[in-house]
C-alpha cells in the first residue's frame, strides 16, 4: 500500500492485508526468554529489591497500557520471590507520578518514551527512591531516569503490543531469579512454544465469539493480570468494546450489563489454589449461559479441577503445563501467547488492521495528538 502523507517512519509499516506484522511479533515470543532471562542487569534490579524492603522501604513498579499490565505481570512474581518479606505493588504511572514512594520505583516502558512513565520515575528520584526500567529502547527518554535498566531484545513493529507485554513478564521472572525463584530459560520457552501450539484450537474459539457486540474478560490471581490484557488487545486490534473484571467482581452484581450480545471468557492458568477457583468459576459460568451469553475458557488443567464443561458455549483451551517454572511466571507465560493468538484469531474475522491501532484513521490520529501533545508539569 502506497505511504500516505501521514504515515511517517514513526508509525508500524502499514499493510494492505495479513499477515500483520502483530502475528509475526506474536511468534517471535518463545525466542526472548533466553536473552532477558540470562540479562545480568536483572540481578543488580533484584539487589536494588533486596537493599529496599530489608530496610522497610516500598517497592513500585509503574506503567501505562499494556505496560501498565507488565507492571502489574511484574509485581505478582516478585512478591512470592520474596518469600513474605514484602509485597512488591504495581501503580499506575499518572498516578505514581501524583503521589511518589521512596524505596524502588521500577518503569515499565516499552518504547521508553511514555510521558506518564518518564515523569513518575522522575518524581520517585525526587522521593529518593532508586529507579530501574525495563525497555526495549536504550536511548529513550526513559533510560535517563533509570539507574539500572534491562533492555530487551526486541522492538515491538506493531502498535497492538504483543512483545510490548511478554518482555516485562520475561524481565519480571529474571528479577525474581535473582530474589532467589528461578526462572529457567529452557523451560520458559518451551512454556511459551507449547503455547503457541494451541492456534487451532484459538481459532475454533474465535469463530466461535466472533460477531458479538462486546467482550467481558474474567480471571483471579495471576490470572486477572492476563484478562485486563486480553481485554486492551480486544479493543486495540478487534476495535470491540471490552471488559475485564475479577472472578468475584462479576458474581457480585455487574452482570447487569450483560446479555445475549456479550461473550464471557474466562481464563484460569494459575494453579495457586486448593479449588476455590474453579469452582467459583464454575458458578461464574453458569450465571453467564443462564443470561444467554456466549462463553469460552483458557485454562491449565491443573489449575481447573472440576470446571464443568457443560457451560462452556464457544469452546475451552487446554494450555500446556509448565511445572518447571515459578507459578506466577508458569500462568503468566501460558496465558500470553493464547490471549495475544485469541486476539489475532478475532483480527482476522473483523477484517481490521490491528497494527497502527485505528491510526490510518484521521479522527483517530487526531485524538492521539491531543493526548500527547503536552504533558502537565509536576514536583
Amino acid at each position: 500500500m502506497p505511504h500516505a502523507d501521514w504515515h511517517t517512519d514513526d508509525f508500524p509499516e502499514f499493510r494492505a492485508a495479513p499477515p500483520w506484522v502483530m502475528e509475526e511479533m506474536i511468534a517471535s515470543g518463545p525466542g526472548l526468554a533466553a536473552p532477558i532471562l540470562g540479562d545480568p542487569a536483572a540481578a543488580r534490579i533484584a539487589e536494588l529489591v533486596t537493599n529496599a524492603t530489608g530496610r522497610g522501604a516500598p517497592v513500585a513498579v509503574v506503567g501505562c497500557g499494556t505496560s501498565e499490565h507488565g507492571a502489574m505481570a511484574v509485581a505478582e512474581q516478585l512478591t512470592p520471590a520474596l518469600a513474605g518479606r514484602a509485597v512488591v505493588h504495581a501503580r499506575q504511572a499518572f498516578e505514581a507520578m501524583l503521589e511518589p514512594w521512596p524505596g524502588v520505583c521500577i518503569g515499565i516502558s516499552h518504547e521508553g518514551g511514555t510521558a506518564a512513565t518518564v515523569a513518575a520515575m522522575q518524581s520517585a528520584r525526587r522521593a529518593g527512591a532508586t529507579v530501574a526500567l525495563v525497555t526495549a529502547a536504550a536511548g529513550a527518554a526513559a533510560a535517563g531516569a533509570a539507574d539500572q535498566t534491562i533492555v530487551t531484545p526486541l522492538r515491538d513493529r506493531s502498535w497492538c503490543h504483543t512483545v510490548g507485554y511478554l518482555s516485562p513478564v520475561l524481565a519480571g521472572a529474571a528479577v525474581a531469579g535473582g530474589l532467589g525463584s528461578a526462572a529457567d530459560a529452557g523451560a520458559a520457552e518451551r512454556a511459551l512454544s507449547s503455547a503457541m501450539a494451541t492456534r487451532d484450537a484459538v481459532r475454533s474459539m474465535a469463530q466461535a465469539l466472533h460477531g458479538v457486540e462486546r467482550f467481558l474478560t474474567v480471571g483471579s490471581g495471576a490470572d486477572r493480570i492476563a484478562a485486563r490484557e486480553l481485554a486492551l488487545k480486544i479493543e486495540e486490534g478487534v476495535r470491540v468494546p471490552a471488559t475485564a473484571r475479577d472472578l468475584e467482581t462479576i458474581l457480585h452484581g455487574h452482570w447487569v450489563a450483560v446479555d445475549e450480545g456479550t461473550a464471557v471468557i474466562l481464563l484460569l492458568t494459575d494453579a495457586r489454589d486448593g479449588g476455590a477457583r474453579p469452582a467459583r468459576a464454575g458458578q461464574m459460568l453458569r450465571a453467564a449461559r443462564a443470561i444467554g451469553a456466549r462463553t469460552a475458557a483458557i485454562v491449565v488443567p491443573s489449575a481447573a479441577p472440576g470446571l464443568p464443561m457443560d457451560p462452556i458455549s464457544s469452546g475451552s483451551v487446554d494450555v500446556p503445563e509448565a511445572p518447571d517454572l515459578p507459578a506466577a511466571t508458569a500462568s503468566l507465560l501460558a496465558s500470553a501467547p493464547a490471549l495475544q493468538l485469541l486476539t489475532l484469531e478475532l483480527v482476522h474475522l473483523a477484517g481490521v488492521n490491528p497494527d497502527l491501532i485505528r491510526r490510518e484513521e484521521a479522527p483517530y490520529r487526531e485524538a492521539a495528538q491531543i493526548a500527547e501533545s503536552g504533558f502537565p508539569p509536576h514536583g
